[in-house]
C-alpha cells in the first residue's frame, strides 16, 4: 500500500477532530448484548427487540440522511441502518457521535451500536441504529485481498491483518484450538491428570534433536529449553502418578520446513502399568475421537492421499519393511551397505553418517508413499533407546507410530524402566554425540537416579500439532498463528516513524 502514509495522516486527522468534540477515541468500556451471528440465526424471535452489538466495521455506505454500515465482529457480520432522525445526538462524555460525525468513522473502527433489530425494505436483516459509540479509532486501513494482500510472506508477519482479510484462516485456529480441546477431553475422562513439566532442563532429552541453550543468570548457569516432555512426567511416574500428560510447546534447534516448526506445541501422556498394545487401542481410539471432533469427519483428501479412519489399521514391521524394499537386513548390516542403499536411492550421504540414522532415512524414503492408517511396530532398538525390547526378539521394540499421508504422526512405546539397561543405551547414545551427531541424547544421570529408586511399567505416548497440520492440510507456518521469522521493519513504517531508531 504505496498511500499508506497519506491514508495515515487523515486517519490521523479524523482521530484529532473526534478529540476536539471532547470524545474519547478510545473508552475502556462496551456493552454489548448481543452478536451478529445471534441476530442473523433468531431473527424471528428477535426481530423489533433492543440489542447492543460491538465489533469492527468493514465497509460504509453514505446516502445524504441515510447511511449503512457493515458491522463484523467474531460470529460474523451484520448491516446497520443510520438514519439522521433516528439516530442519538452527539454525547461526548459516552464517546457516542451524532449522525453528521460519521464520516469520522472509518473501516477498520470499532464500534458499539445500540438500535432495533429490523429487515430493511430490500428483506436485509439490520439494525436500525439509535445510538453509536466510538471504541477504538483505527490508524491503518486494513487491506483487501482485492487489494493484493496475498503475498505470503506479508500475511505472515502481519497475522492479525491476514485474520482480518481472510476469516478462513482465523476459523483455522478455533479448529486449532478444538483439537487440544478434544484431546484434553479424551485423556480427563479417562482418569488423566494434566501436571505442567519445566520448559528449562539442565539436561535435556526424550527426543533426537538439537536444543537451544539459554543462560539463567540467578543460577549463572548454562540451561536448555525442552525438546521433549518426556523424562520429567515419567519421573512423575515414579513419584506415584499412574496416568499423566502434559501440553505445551517444545523446542528443536533445526530447519523450518513444511512440517517442521523449531517451536511448537505437544503433548505426551504415561500410563502407569500399561504396554504399548495398551497405548495402541487407546490411540487408534483417540484419533478417532479427537479428529472427528475437530473436523466433523473421519474421512480425509490429503494430498494424494485418501484416509479413512474409520477402517482397521494395518500393522507393519520396521525390519520386514526395510528388507522388502532394499534387501539389507537393519539388523544386521554395515554402515557401507546402508551408504550404499542410501546412494542407490538418490538419498543424502553423510560423511558423519551412522547405521541408526542411515536406516531412519532409509525408512522415511518408504514412509512419503504410504497412505494408511497404519501401525509401524518393531523397530530397531537402536532407534529408540528409550522403549523396551520385545523379549522375543530383543534387537527391536515395542515402539508403535501412526503412519497417515505419508507422515509419522505421533510415537509410543513401552517405557524402558530398568535404570542399568537404560544407562547403557544412554552411554552409547553419548557417544554418537560425542562423535559429532548433535541430535542424539544426552545422559540424564538424574533420571537414571530416579529409575533406580523405582518406576512402574508403563506406556507412554506423544504428538505433535503436526497431527492437526495434516489434516488440516496446511504447512507448519500455515498453521500456527505467529511463526517466527527473520526480524525486519519496513519502509513505510520506517517513513511513519522517522525520529525512532528502528
Amino acid at each position: 500500500m504505496a498511500n499508506l502514509k497519506e491514508l495515515r495522516d487523515e486517519r490521523l486527522r479524523k482521530l484529532e477532530a473526534l478529540k476536539e468534540l471532547g470524545i474519547n477515541p478510545y473508552p475502556a468500556e462496551a456493552r454489548r448484548t448481543s452478536t451478529a451471528g445471534e441476530i442473523i440465526e433468531k431473527f424471528d424471535e428477535l426481530e423489533g427487540s433492543d440489542v447492543t452489538l460491538a465489533g469492527r466495521i468493514a465497509s460504509t455506505r453514505k446516502f445524504g440522511r441515510i447511511a449503512f454500515f457493515v458491522l463484523r465482529d467474531a460470529s460474523g457480520q451484520i448491516q446497520l441502518f443510520l438514519k439522521h432522525d433516528v439516530m442519538q445526538p452527539l454525547d461526548a462524555t459516552k464517546s457516542q457521535v451524532g449522525f453528521e460525525h460519521i464520516n469520522l468513522l472509518d473501516p477498520g473502527d470499532f464500534i458499539e451500536a445500540t438500535g432495533k433489530v429490523i429487515k430493511t425494505q430490500t428483506g436485509e436483516i439490520s439494525l436500525e441504529v439509535t445510538s453509536l459509540r466510538v471504541l477504538t479509532k483505527s490508524l491503518r486501513p486494513m487491506p483487501t485481498q482485492q487489494d493484493g494482500f496475498t503475498n505470503k510472506e506479508e500475511r505472515m508477519r502481519r497475522r492479525y491483518v491476514d485474520m482480518n482479510v481472510n476469516p478462513d484462516v482465523r476459523e483455522r485456529f478455533v479448529r486449532r484450538s478444538r483439537f487440544w480441546q478434544a484431546t484434553r477431553d479424551f485423556l480427563n475422562e479417562r482418569g488423566f491428570v494434566e501436571v505442567n513439566t519445566p520448559v528449562l532442563e539442565h539436561t535435556t532429552g526424550g527426543a533426537d534433536a538439537n536444543p537451544f541453550v539459554t543462560h539463567m543468570d540467578a543460577l549463572d548457569q548454562d540451561f536448555y529449553l525442552r525438546i521433549s516432555h518426556e523424562l520429567p512426567l515419567k519421573r512423575l511416574l515414579g513419584a506415584g502418578f499412574e496416568k499423566v500428560y502434559d501440553i505445551g510447546p517444545r523446542f528443536r534447534n533445526e530447519n523450518y520446513s513444511d512440517e517442521h516448526l523449531p517451536e511448537h506445541v505437544a503433548m505426551e501422556w504415561y500410563w502407569a502399568y500399561a504396554d504399548w498394545r495398551d497405548g495402541m487401542k487407546f490411540m487408534t481410539d483417540m484419533y478417532r475421537r479427537v479428529l472427528q471432533t475437530t473436523f466433523g469427519t473421519l474421512r480425509f483428501r490429503l494430498g494424494k492421499f485418501d484416509i479413512d479412519l474409520e477402517q482397521e489399521w494395518e500393522e507393519w514391521d520396521y525390519v520386514e519393511t526395510i528388507k522388502n524394499r532394499y534387501n539389507i537386513d537393519p539388523l544386521n548390516c554395515t554402515i557401507d551397505e546402508v551408504k550404499k542403499a542410501l546412494a542407490d536411492n538418490k538419498l543424502e550421504v553423510e560423511q558423519t553418517e551412522n547405521i541408526a540414522r542411515g536406516i531412519d532415512k532409509l525408512w522415511k524414503n518408504i514412509r512419503k508413499d504410504v497412505a494408511g492408517p497404519v501401525w509401524l511396530v518393531n523397530t530397531p532398538l537402536f532407534i529408540s533407546p528409550l522403549s523396551k525390547a520385545n523379549p522375543d526378539r530383543p534387537d527391536t521394540v515395542q515402539r508403535f507410530q501412526p503412519v497417515i499421508a505419508g507422515s509419522e504422526l505421533g510415537n509410543g512405546f513401552s517405557e524402558l524402566n530398568d535404570p542399568i539397561e537404560q544407562l547403557n543405551r544412554f552411554v552409547e547414545q553419548q557417544q554418537m554425540r560425542d562423535a559429532g551427531d548433535d541430535e542424539a541424547m544426552m545422559l540424564d544421570i538424574d533420571f537414571v537416579e530416579m529409575l533406580e529408586y523405582g518406576m512402574p511399567p508403563a506406556c507412554g505416548w506423544g504428538y505433535s500439532e503436526r497431527v492437526f497440520w495434516v489434516f488440516e492440510g496446511v504447512t507448519a507456518r500455515e498453521g500456527v498463528p505467529f511463526p517466527q521469522l527473520r526480524a525486519e521493519v519496513d519502509e513505510v513504517t520506517k517513513a511513519i516513524y522517522p525520529d525512532i531508531k528502528l
